[in-house]
């Protein structure tokens, strides 16, 4: 009963007019950067978030979301009909999708991706709405030494799960913890790595250094690479309708790849992208059926799975960032900051203080899976014009409003030049091949995981036991150490190597 009345809670805040119209709009913004090669959720949220210093704060969360998951969506129309992937998580739909599009069945492929979307994202929402008050009840039990315990987890999980070397994965993290220190200790009132500037008293802003890494950044990468050659798009996508054949194939595929994205979703450090890629593995691992295209020559179900996963796992997402306060990939970072924004501290007291907040978000992500399937068909056409846009038009005008954004922060020329310093700093990663995940993820959890750390320590007399006295604390410690000697065997290494390879 309690859920019902929950939900009802929920249908009541999303319904209105105006959050209607923001759950639309960040499922046509989500859908439009997903289509849009080399922009994606992360720049695009970064670049928004001041934006949504006037919404209130339900509405702000429901437009960031839309914009998550309606990437998703997007990122498959080019993968399949112009061999470009619009986002990280569309790269393999590109491998059975383009060659279905090439071979005339470009309609059954994006109708098994916008059904298994759909779908998925819907099995994601009602695994939120089911099993999200439990861990917020367990996350209720934990004190300062489990919540540090569970961000160690959080940091090590990103850093397993980053594409690259392991050891740069580790350095970015803590580089990350390291900007978080800047500012104005919080016990003492001593300001700290400041250099003397009285705008940095208040630490760096997590809008500037999310801006200027992976918007502008990306804007400095795109630029600087050699033009190619796109191949014209598929204009004309007829026999959107499904054979009987196909239906038999896509129904275990879809399944499937909704349990793995339901599960790695909620994992720190999965998401979208790695799910995509274990789905599509554990497809090709399955048994061919007699007749049955073989994979990467146009199998239907090499679309429909990963799609399906990166759905799954958008929505999933957010279950470990509204019950416990960890965010489990970059985005999740985001929406993190987005809630800071707002004075809202993620965490299990959200869905008590703030049940609007938290049940109106979960149904809108019904609400905008509905519209994204409504969507994404009749608009293929518009997509496929979009992308003959030029990039050197599109670019001036993403700087612009970065700009402004990294301006109104705290209304200090300052901001603008950081945000061109991390831009500079951005590129140099990509250039080193440094994933920047894990260095913001490590600023998000920085300034929480140093308050916890002093609460325990001051609590505990300083004795660092307590930390395994607990067994829940325990637990995640030795759960964080599991993962870094498996990560580190050399039968795991090479395969970590040859996944993101293939990526």
């Amino acid at each position: 009963m309690d859920l019902i009345a929950n939900l009802s809670l929920g249908f009541h805040v999303a319904f209105t007019p105006g959050n209607l119209a923001f759950a639309f709009t960040g499922c046509l913004l989500g859908t439009l950067i997903g289509v849009l090669p080399g922009i994606g959720p992360l720049a695009t949220i970064s670049m928004l978030l001041p934006a949504t210093y006037a919404l209130p704060p339900v509405s702000a969360l429901i437009m960031l979301a839309g914009i998550y998951y309606g990437a998703q969506y997007g990122g498959s129309t080019t993968a399949i009909l112009v061999n470009l992937p619009g986002d990280a998580s569309a790269v393999v739909t590109v491998v059975d999708g383009h060659r279905m599009a090439r071979l005339g069945r470009a309609g059954p492929a994006l109708a098994a991706a916008g059904i298994g979307s759909f779908f998925a994202g819907c099995v994601g929402v009602l695994v939120i709405a089911a099993f999200a008050p439990q861990l917020a009840d367990v996350a209720f039990r934990f004190g300062p030494a489990e919540y540090v315990s569970l961000m160690v987890l959080g940091l090590i999980g990103a850093v397993v799960i980053a594409s690259g070397s392991l050891l740069k994965a580790v350095g970015m993290m803590l580089v990350g913890l390291l900007l978080a220190s800047i500012g104005t200790d919080v016990n003492s009132g001593v300001a700290r790595y400041t250099g003397g500037i009285p705008e940095l008293a208040d630490g760096i802003s997590f809008i500037v250094i999310a801006m200027g890494v992976f918007g502008y950044g990306g804007i400095i990468g795109n630029l600087g690479s050699p033009k190619s050659e796109r191949e014209i798009p598929i204009s004309k996508v007829k026999g959107l309708l499904l054979s009987w054949e196909d239906c038999k194939r896509i129904v275990p595929a879809i399944l499937r790849g909704t349990a793995v994205g339901t599960a790695l979703g909620i994992l720190p450090g999965g998401g979208a992208t790695v799910s995509s890629f274990a789905a599509y593995a554990i497809e090709k691992k399955t048994k061919l059926h007699d007749g049955e295209v073989p994979f990467g020559e146009g199998n239907i179900r090499g679309v429909a799975a990963p799609e399906s996963a990166n759905n799954a796992a958008s929505q999933t997402s957010f279950i470990p960032l509204l019950t416990l306060g960890i965010p489990p990939n970059a985005v999740m970072a985001l929406m993190v900051g987005a809630m800071m924004i707002h004075n809202i501290q993620p965490g299990p007291q959200v869905m008590t203080s703030n049940p609007e907040l938290f049940w109106g978000l979960i149904v809108s992500m019904w609400i905008g899976n509905a519209m994204l399937i409504i969507l994404n068909l009749p608009l293929i056409a518009i997509w496929v014009k979009l992308l003959r846009v030029p990039y050197h038009w599109l670019f001036p005008a993403i700087v612009l409003f970065c700009a402004i954004g990294a301006y109104s922060t705290h209304y200090s020329p300052l901001g603008i030049w950081m945000v061109g310093l991390f831009g500079a700093i951005g590129y140099a990663f990509a250039k080193l091949e440094l994933e920047s995940a894990p260095l913001l993820l490590g600023f998000i959890l920085g300034p929480a995981m140093e308050e916890n750390l002093r609460r325990a320590m001051l609590l505990s007399r300083g004795d660092w036991s307590t930390f395994v006295t607990s067994g829940v604390s325990a637990t995640f410690l030795a759960v964080s150490a599991l993962l870094v000697l498996i990560a580190l065997r050399p039968s795991v290494r090479e395969k970590r190597e040859e996944v993101f390879l293939e990526e």
